[in-house]
C-alpha cells in the first residue's frame, strides 16, 4: 500500500476518534446532586446567593464554594501549534482539549480550554486577565516566540494565580533533571561544563535560563539558531536572543560543539552529525529533543562513541524527556496551596524532586510495565518513567513546599503525611491500568495474536491500530476476499497484517497438521482423525489450535450468544479435569480499576469453586501491578442472612482464610459495605480489610456479576474490558462478536501481556 493511502487511513481514524459520539474529547460533569427541585434551588436561585455573598465578603472563599481551586485554563492563540505552526486558535482547539485530558489523567485537575482570537500581545493579555477570576491557574500553550516571553512575564506580574507557559518550562524542568543526573553519573560539576543549545525558541530559552539557575556559567553556554551561534557580532537578534549572545568568534554549530560537555537540541532533525558528537568532550551528554525526529538519530548517536549519554523526546528510546512528567504535578502542588505564582524556586524544586526520584529503587509495577527487571539509575535511566505512580506525590509535594517556603502560597499545609494520602487517592481516576498494560506490551518482544473473526470490521480496525503502534503482530482468520473488500469499504489499512484463509485450499496442509495434533489429544475421548480434521474448518477451533501449535502467541476467539457455549472447544482441547474456569472483567472507574469475577462462566459455583475463582482473580490483579483487596459479595453482612448464596460466600471466605491467610479477603458482605470503608469499619470493626479500598469483587453467581458489570458499562460510570478467561492459558480469551474496536484492542493487549502468567 502506498504511503499516501496509509496516510489517508490514519487521517480517517483521527477524524472518527474526534467526531464519534459526543464531538470532541472533554465534557463538564456536575459534582453535586441535581435531581430534585430542592437540589436545583440550592444549585441556582435562590440558594446560590448565599455563597455569592460570602465570596463578596471574602474573595478567598471562592476556593471553598466553587471549583476555582481545581480549575486550570489551557489558553492559546494558535500561533505555534505543535509542529503545525500558526494555524489559528480554532484549529488548535483539539490540542487544547488533549492537554485537558492529560491534566485530568495524571493529576485530577479540571480544565477549560480557551482559544483566543488575538495575535496582538496586548489584546491577548487583556483577554486572559479578564477571565482569570474563573481559574486557579493559567497554562499558556502553543504561543509563538518571542511574543510568548512577554505574555508570560506580564501575566505573572499582573495576576495573583499561577501562570506557566508549558512549552517553555515543562521541557526545561524535565531536561534539567536529566542533566543533573547525567552530570552525576559522569562525575562532572555543573558550574564547569560547557553547554551548547541548538534552537532559540521558547523551550530553548527557558531551558537555558533554568540551567543557569542550577549553576551553568553564562560564559560556558553557546546558543545557536538557524543562522548559527548567537554572538555579539550579530545585529539580527531579538531581545530574548540577545540575552544569550556572547563575545566569541565561533559562528557555526559544528565549531560550537567541539569540546562541549553538553548538547541540548530543540531545533530540527539531523543537524548533529556523528563527527560533531565525536568532537565533543569526554563522556558527552546529548539531549536531542526535536520531535518526531531528533537532531541525531538514536542509532547514529549510540554508534558515534561508547561514552555518550543520550536522551530524546521519543517514547521508543531510553530517557524520554516528556513534559507530562512535569506540568500536571507542578500545577497540582501550586493549586493545593493556592499559590499566586509558579516561581523559580518551585521549578527548581520540581527539577530536583524528579532527579532524586530517579535514584530510588523502581517499583516492580513500573519495571514490569517497561520490560521487566533491570531499570535502575544510570545512563539509560536518567529520569522517571511517565507511568511511575510516585510522580504525583513526589513532585506535587516538592512544589507545594517550595511555594510555601518562597511566600507565594495562600494556604499552609501542616500535615504533609495527610496531604500525600490525599494525593494518592487522586491517582487511578482514569484508565491508568490499560495505559500500563499498553506500556508493558510496547516494552516486551512483539507477540503474534490471532483473531478468529478476521472478517469483523472492529477486529480489523483494532488490528490496524495495533500494527501502526507496533504493539502486536495481528493474524486475521477468515475469507481473504471478504476481509479485503470490507477493509476497502471501511477505509481500514491492512498493511502489515497477516491473513489466514483457514478454509482455503492453501491452508489444507495446516488444517491436516492441526487435525493430527487435535486427534492425538482427543483420540482416547472418542474423536477420530476425520472428525478432528473436519473441525479445523471451523474458525474458532482453527484459531485455538494455531495457539496450541505455537503458530501464534495468543488468541482472541469470538462468540455470538453464550460464552459457555464458546468454551466447548476449550473443554475438549484441554484437560480440564479438576480445573475451574472463570471470567474476569476489568471495570475502570474514576476511583481506579475494579476487578469483577466470575462474570461469564459459572452460574452457581460452590464455595470451593468460589475460593479457586478468588485465587485466580487475585493472581490476575497482582499481574497488573495491584495488591488484591477482595470482597465476597452477597445480600448479607457477616451472617445477617442465612439464605444459600450468603452461606456459600461465608464458607468460601472461611476456606480462603484458612488456606491463604495472607490474602486480603473478607465477606460475606453487601456491595455498599464492601465499597464504603467508613461504613465497614464502623459497623464491622473485626473485618480484616481495615481501611483498605476494595478493588476485587467476587459474586455468588454469573447472573449478579454479569448484571453488575453491564450496568456499570451502560450507565457510563466506567469503561469495561474483558472478559479475561481465568483457569486456562492466560493468552487465550473469548470476546463477543459485537465488541467495539476499543474493547477488542484492550483484550488483545491483555492477551499480549498475560503470556507470562502461569496457568492457574
Amino acid at each position: 500500500m502506498s504511503e499516501k493511502k496509509s496516510d489517508k487511513h490514519r487521517r480517517h481514524e483521527a477524524l472518527v476518534y474526534h467526531s464519534d459520539g459526543r464531538p470532541g474529547k472533554i465534557e463538564v460533569v456536575p459534582t453535586k446532586p441535581y435531581s430534585t427541585q430542592s437540589d436545583l434551588a440550592l444549585a441556582y436561585s435562590p440558594g446560590v446567593a448565599v455563597p455569592c455573598l460570602e465570596i463578596e465578603k471574602n474573595p478567598s472563599d471562592a476556593y471553598k464554594y466553587t471549583a476555582k481551586g481545581n480549575l486550570v485554563a489551557v489558553i492559546s492563540n494558535g500561533t505555534a501549534v505543535l509542529g503545525l505552526g500558526n494555524i489559528g486558535p480554532l484549529a488548535g482547539k483539539p490540542v487544547m482539549e488533549g492537554k485537558g485530558i492529560l491534566f485530568k489523567t495524571f493529576a485530577d485537575i479540571d480544565v477549560f480550554d480557551i482559544e483566543v482570537d488575538a495575535s496582538d500581545v496586548d489584546k491577548f493579555i487583556d483577554t486572559v486577565k479578564n477571565i482569570a477570576p474563573t481559574f486557579g491557574g493559567i497554562n499558556l500553550e502553543d504561543i509563538k516566540a518571542p511574543e510568548c516571553f512577554e505574555i508570560e512575564r506580564r501575566l505573572k506580574e499582573e495576576l495573583d494565580i499561577p501562570v506557566m507557559h508549558d512549552d517553555q518550562h515543562g521541557t526545561a524542568i524535565i531536561s534539567a533533571a536529566a542533566l543533573l543526573n547525567a552530570l552525576e553519573i559522569n562525575g562532572k560539576k555543573i558550574e564547569k561544563v560547557k553547554v551548547v543549545v541548538n534552537g532559540a525558541g521558547a523551550a530553548a530559552v527557558s531551558c537555558a535560563r533554568l540551567y543557569k539557575s542550577l549553576g551553568v556559567k553564562a560564559g560556558n553556554m553557546l546558543m545557536c539558531d538557524s543562522k548559527g551561534v548567537l554572538n555579539l557580532r550579530r545585529a539580527d537578534l531579538n531581545a530574548a536572543k540577545r540575552e544569550f549572545a556572547v563575545d566569541t568568534n565561533i559562528d557555526t554549530l559544528e565549531d560550537a560543539v567541539k569540546g562541549a560537555d553538553v548538547f541540548l537540541g530543540l531545533s530540527v532533525a539531523d543537524v548533529l552529525s556523528q563527527e560533531m558528537v565525536r568532537s565533543m568532550a569526554e563522556n558527552p551528554i546529548v539531549f536531542a529533543l526535536a520531535n518526531p525526529d531528533p537532531e541525531i538519530s538514536y542509532k547514529d548517536a549510540m554508534a558515534s562513541r561508547p561514552d555518550i549519554i543520550f536522551a530524546t523526546g521519543r517514547s521508543d528510546y531510553p530517557n524520554q524527556v516528556n513534559n507530562v512528567l512535569g506540568f500536571p504535578y507542578i500545577f497540582r502542588g501550586a493549586l493545593d496551596v493556592r499559590a499566586t505564582a509558579i516561581n523559580e524556586d518551585m521549578k527548581i524544586a520540581a527539577t530536583r524532586a524528579l532527579a532524586e526520584l530517579t535514584k530510588e529503587p523502581v517499583p516492580d509495577s513500573v519495571a514490569t510495565a517497561y520490560g521487566g527487571a533491570g531499570i535502575s539509575f544510570g545512563k539509560d535511566y536518567l529520569i522517571p518513567k511517565p507511568l511511575d505512580p510516585r510522580l504525583l506525590v513526589r513532585i506535587s509535594t516538592a512544589v507545594a513546599k517550595a511555594a510555601i517556603a518562597s511566600d507565594v502560597a495562600g494556604r499552609e499545609i501542616t500535615d504533609w503525611d495527610a496531604y500525600q494520602v490525599e494525593l494518592e487517592k487522586r491517582m487511578g481516576r482514569d484508565n491508568y491500568l490499560m495505559r500500563r498494560v499498553r506500556t508493558m506490551v510496547a516494552n516486551a518482544p512483539r507477540k503474534r495474536i490471532v483473531f478468529s473473526n478476521g472478517e469483523n470490521v472492529n477486529v480489523m480496525k483494532a488490528a490496524a491500530v495495533l500494527v501502526r503502534e507496533q504493539l502486536v503482530d495481528p493474524i486475521l482468520v477468515g475469507d481473504t476476499v471478504k476481509i479485503r473488500a470490507t477493509a476497502d469499504e471501511q477505509n481500514v489499512d491492512l498493511t502489515g497484517i497477516e491473513i489466514v484463509d483457514h478454509a482455503s485450499g492453501g491452508e489444507r496442509e495446516r488444517r491436516e497438521r492441526y487435525g493430527k495434533m487435535l486427534h492425538e489429544r482427543l483420540q482416547r475421548k472418542g474423536m477420530s482423525l476425520a472428525e478432528a480434521t473436519f473441525r479445523m474448518g471451523m474458525r474458532q477451533w482453527f484459531t485455538i489450535m494455531m495457539r496450541v501449535a505455537g503458530d501464534a502467541d495468543g488468541a482472541i476467539v469470538d462468540y455470538s450468544r453464550r460464552y459457555t457455549r464458546a468454551l466447548e472447544p476449550v473443554r475438549d482441547i484441554f484437560d480440564m479435569h479438576d480445573k475451574t474456569l472463570a471470567g474476569l472483567h476489568i471495570v475502570n472507574t474514576r476511583k481506579g480499576p475494579m476487578f469483577f469475577a466470575d462474570t461469564v462462566v459459572n452460574p452457581n459455583p460452590t464455595a470451593e469453586q468460589l475460593a479457586r475463582i478468588t485465587m485466580m482473580a487475585a493472581q490476575a490483579v497482582r499481574h497488573f501491578g495491584y495488591e488484591p483487596v477482595v470482597a465476597m459479595l452477597s445480600n448479607s453482612n457477616f451472617g445477617t442472612d442465612t439464605e444459600p448464596d450468603s452461606v456459600k460466600m461465608a464458607n468460601a471466605v472461611k476456606i480462603l482464610h484458612e488456606s491463604h491467610p495472607g490474602l486480603l479477603v473478607e465477606g460475606e458482605m453487601k456491595a455498599d459495605t464492601a465499597l464504603d470503608v467508613d461504613l465497614r469499619r464502623s459497623l464491622y470493626p473485626f473485618n480484616r480489610l481495615g481501611d483498605r479500598e476494595v478493588n476485587t469483587l467476587i459474586f455468588p453467581g454469573v447472573a449478579s456479576a454479569n448484571i453488575a458489570y453491564k450496568m456499570m458499562n451502560m450507565l457510563g460510570e466506567a469503561e469495561v474490558t474483558g472478559p479475561m478467561l481465568l483457569g486456562l492459558w492466560s493468552d487465550i480469551h473469548f470476546q463477543s462478536e459485537l465488541a467495539d474496536q476499543r474493547s477488542v484492542m484492550n483484550l488483545t493487549l491483555i492477551a499480549a501481556t498475560n503470556g507470562d502468567m502461569k496457568e492457574s
